[in-house]
């Protein structure tokens, strides 16, 4: 599957990048994940009061993503990596996951400060170069978005220096994700709904 084989609906409601084949990997290696993925990319609607309410730890966008994807056994997922030299063990942290499945990383960065990106990036290159995670999946929002929050008085809380596809792209192009294949949707403005 290419992007362009992606299903109507998600090509008109998210600005979509692809690196290393990454669709095609999931199509044909994990069809489960890659359903999974597709539904709840479907199943989102960017809500008003999601971007009006105010904070918590967590945003109301990832807590919808979250629990849909642990509902059908995604897990956020901590692994415990070290490294070996001469036998001497030094621990080798990695960021956990948001969402994992069955080798699948999925990050999802609304709201959060640009670095988070580097993080992300850095943690599927070395997962994936561990063999432990096959493609990385990001979900973050289109930089047009700003507008909206704009027109809502929520500008300031959604500034240029926090995390939007403007900020993540030059990342994914300067090679920030290494060998791991790489797949990010950016949630646009055709998914917004003023009305609830």
């Amino acid at each position: 599957m290419s992007i362009a084989a992606l299903p109507q609906k998600i090509r008109d409601n998210y600005e979509i990048h692809e690196r290393k084949h990454a669709s095609t990997i999931l199509e044909h290696d994990f069809p489960e994940e890659w359903r999974d993925i597709l539904d709840v990319l479907e199943a989102f609607e960017l809500k008003k009061t999601y971007i009006t309410t105010r904070g918590g730890r967590k945003s109301k966008v990832s807590k919808f993503i979250d629990e849909f994807l642990y509902s059908r056994n995604w897990v956020e997922k901590h692994f415990d990596t070290r490294i070996v030299v001469d036998r001497e063990e030094k621990d080798s942290p990695t960021h956990g996951i948001d969402c994992y499945r069955n080798k699948i990383g999925l990050e999802i960065e609304w709201n959060n400060k640009d670095p988070f990106y580097d993080r992300d990036l850095n943690n599927f290159r070395l997962l994936h170069d561990l063999n432990v995670i096959s493609v990385g999946v990001i979900i973050t929002r289109c930089t047009e978005l700003q507008q909206i929050f704009n027109d809502l008085g929520r500008g300031e809380s959604y500034g240029t220096s926090t995390t939007h596809m403007g900020k993540l792209m030059p990342k994914v192009n300067g090679g920030g994700s290494g060998g791991c294949p790489l797949l990010i949707f950016g949630i646009s403005s055709a998914l917004y709904n003023p009305n609830a």
